[in-house]
């Protein structure tokens, strides 16, 4: 009772005040009206010229920053800095549930003002924007590859090839065939072994490949997304991790550790498709890379003859012929082989983030690396630059002894028996696994 009698006295003196306010010339200006589009509830409120009201901050809630859990005290503070409630001199006399009540309003109001952030929201419609792309698209859909013809008809010159899950862009229909572009090649494909439009979409996103490309010198994987949790791993940067699921300024990525989380705000985000390859660049891909395995070959043949004359201490062994192996149909190169049994020496041996020493210690890539220095082949030192060495190897039916087997953020050896050798963690080392324990982005060939 005397809690209302002392809030009672109150709102006597704020009306006196207010009515006092209002009639002086001298602050007539200071008393600028906003409407809120709250219920009043017999008060109106009233701000500053540098005041922020609950439309404001509803209209502009970039301004602060977005959480899943309630505004704590600091945080009303700051979206509300220099408003006050005055009492008009008609107001009526509230009850303390009307109050309360007020205050409910106000609260919620808040709260469902910071659910959602602009990123968010560039987030939301970027992924609307991609799904439309999705629907330009042509998409093949066949055992290996469609012919790109210059004409809309199997008469037509093959100007080049969209392999099977490689994507062009519709450009119009005629005839049952789709014109595209895709890569260099621009051409016509026949419909029937492509999809595109609304069946392209839900196609678009199980053949694409979504990747984060590091963009700072070493990025923190971590347990759970938040800056706080725990430190999964460590990525270099220009790495490319492959995207598992994308959240609210975090992605989930795929490691060697595990599945992590990284921070938006340190990596890319692209979408990768394979595209048709012309006439021209299957010719010279194919010219490179016989040249490229021919060097490689050379380069080992070298290597061998200095570690034999090394160990031999004579000159006569440095005049002794050494023939490089040749590589040989399915059963594959004894290069190759010697590159998996060389490797497979160093099982046991640490795991170094950033090494390349076989044995004091190597990470992922630089065991790779040093594995084939041996044999005079110069590698990168970075997981994702290995996915473009040597040739392409189409699936794991077709890898041989000695192949690169490159994951997100990973890459090891293949040794045959679809396994692989690879310098995996710190806890584990160096060791032999699976070659599908996890998804295999891409499969290249030296020798």
């Amino acid at each position: 009772m005397q809690k209302r009698s002392m809030k009672g006295a109150g709102r006597v003196a704020a009306c006196a005040a207010a009515a006092a306010i209002m009639f002086s010339s001298m602050h007539l200006e200071l008393l600028a009206k906003e409407a809120n589009g709250l219920p009043s509830a017999g008060i109106d409120f009233f701000l500053s010229a540098d005041a922020t009201s609950v439309k404001s901050l509803k209209d502009e809630n970039t301004q602060y920053p977005s959480t899943d859990e309630s505004l704590d005290e600091d945080a009303e503070k700051m979206a509300f800095p220099t408003a006050t409630a005055t009492a008009s001199p008609t107001a009526t006399p509230m009850k303390e549930q009307d109050e309360e009540k007020e205050e409910k309003v106000i609260e919620e109001t808040m709260m469902a003002s910071t659910t959602k952030t602009v990123n968010q929201k560039e987030r939301e419609l970027e992924a609307k924007r991609e799904e439309e792309g999705f629907k330009s698209l042509v998409i093949a859909k066949v055992n290996d590859y469609v012919n790109v013809r210059s004409i809309p008809s199997e008469q037509g010159e093959i100007l080049g090839k969209l392999y099977d899950k490689s994507v062009g862009e519709f450009i119009s229909e005629e005839n049952g065939w789709y014109k595209i572009t895709s890569g260099s090649v621009t051409g016509y494909v026949k419909a029937e072994y492509c999809v595109t439009g609304d069946d392209a979409v839900a196609l678009a996103k199980a053949v694409g490949t979504r990747i984060a490309t590091v963009t700072t010198t070493t990025l923190k994987v971590r347990e759970n997304p938040g800056l706080d949790t725990t430190v999964l791993g460590l990525i270099p940067i220009e790495d490319q991790l492959l995207v598992t699921e994308e959240l609210d300024g975090w992605v989930k990525v795929n490691i060697e550790e595990g599945d992590g989380y990284v921070s938006t705000d340190y990596v890319t985000l692209s979408t990768e498709f394979v595209k048709a390859e012309s006439k021209e660049e299957e010719e010279a891909r194919l010219a490179k890379e016989a040249a490229e395995r021919k060097a490689a070959q050379e380069a080992a043949a070298r290597a061998a003859r200095e570690r034999q004359a090394a160990a031999q201490g004579s000159s006569a062994s440095q005049e002794k012929e050494v023939i490089a192996p040749v590589i040989t149909s399915g059963s594959g190169s004894e290069l190759g082989k010697s590159v998996a049994d060389f490797a497979c020496q160093f099982v046991g041996n640490p795991y170094v983030w950033g090494g390349t020493s076989l044995t004091n210690g190597a990470d992922c890539s630089g065991f790779v690396m040093s594995v084939y220095n041996n044999f005079g082949v110069s590698l990168p030192h970075s997981s994702s630059a290995d996915r473009s060495v040597g040739s392409s190897v189409n699936g794991l039916e077709n890898a041989q002894p000695g192949d690169i087997i490159c994951y997100s953020g990973h890459v090891g050896i293949y040794v045959g028996n679809g396994q692989i050798v690879h310098a995996s963690t710190a806890k584990t080392g160096i060791i032999v696994s699976s070659a599908t324990y996890r998804s295999i982005l891409s499969i290249r060939r030296i020798f």
